[in-house]
């Protein structure tokens, strides 16, 4: 009696122009530490550019944007999301530091510990965004919004007299950019709603937790 044939595993080929998953990571992790990095050299800038580079929306979108080089799976996104919002902060402390000025970095100060929740939503905000769902893509895209969105209104009403207003009202424009194309691209009625409904409730999450902290 013959063996049963088993099937040969199927080797799905690389996506084209997508760089192997190993040197994705690689990229990630090193681009992580250059924005921390290039954050810190930015808060010596302009107005605009220095409050800029004190927000947090922009650490998000470039987290997203890294997480996005490698393509990993869901959890596996979270955690690496996490991973270089925290290596955000090791960049802008070393950088920092040799320049000259003082600085603290600690695994419970208050913006490390919540670059976890916002890392875990970063990563998953990257797998939505290539999701084959329009609607799963329009809240990904709405979410990036909503942070946008939610921080530059919480700096126009906060900290506006002592930092750049053009810059905060950049970001509330950058992210209602993003809602709108959100909702563009969801095309089915449904699909609009989500994203709209995730960019405004959103947004306004995001202004309440940072009016907290």
């Amino acid at each position: 009696m013959e063996a049963p044939v088993l099937p040969r595993r199927v080797v799905v080929p690389p996506r084209s122009g997508a760089l192997p998953r190993p040197a994705g990571v690689v990229v990630a992790l090193a681009g992580a530490l250059l924005v921390g990095m290039l954050t810190s050299i930015g808060q010596s800038g302009s107005a605009f550019v220095a409050t800029l580079s004190n927000a947090a929306g922009p650490w998000f979108v470039a987290a997203v944007l890294l997480v996005l080089v490698v393509r990993p799976g869901a959890r596996w996104a979270a955690a690496l999301g996490v991973v270089c919002l925290e290596l955000m902060h090791v960049g802008y402390w070393a950088a920092t530091v040799l320049a000259g000025r003082p600085d603290a970095l600690s695994p419970f100060g208050t913006w490390e510990l919540l670059g976890v929740p916002a890392g875990v939503l970063a990563g998953l905000v990257a797998v939505g965004v290539v999701s084959r769902d329009r609607r799963v893509r329009g809240a990904a895209a709405g979410v990036v919004g909503a942070v946008l969105v939610g921080e530059g209104i919480r700096g126009l009403l906060v900290v506006a007299a002592t930092t750049s207003s053009t810059a905060w009202t950049s970001e509330v424009v950058g992210g209602v950019l993003c809602v709108v194309a959100a909702v563009v691209a969801g095309r089915s009625p449904i699909g609009r709603v989500v994203a709209l409904g995730t960019g405004v409730v959103g947004a306004a999450g995001v202004l309440g937790a940072l009016l907290v902290v």
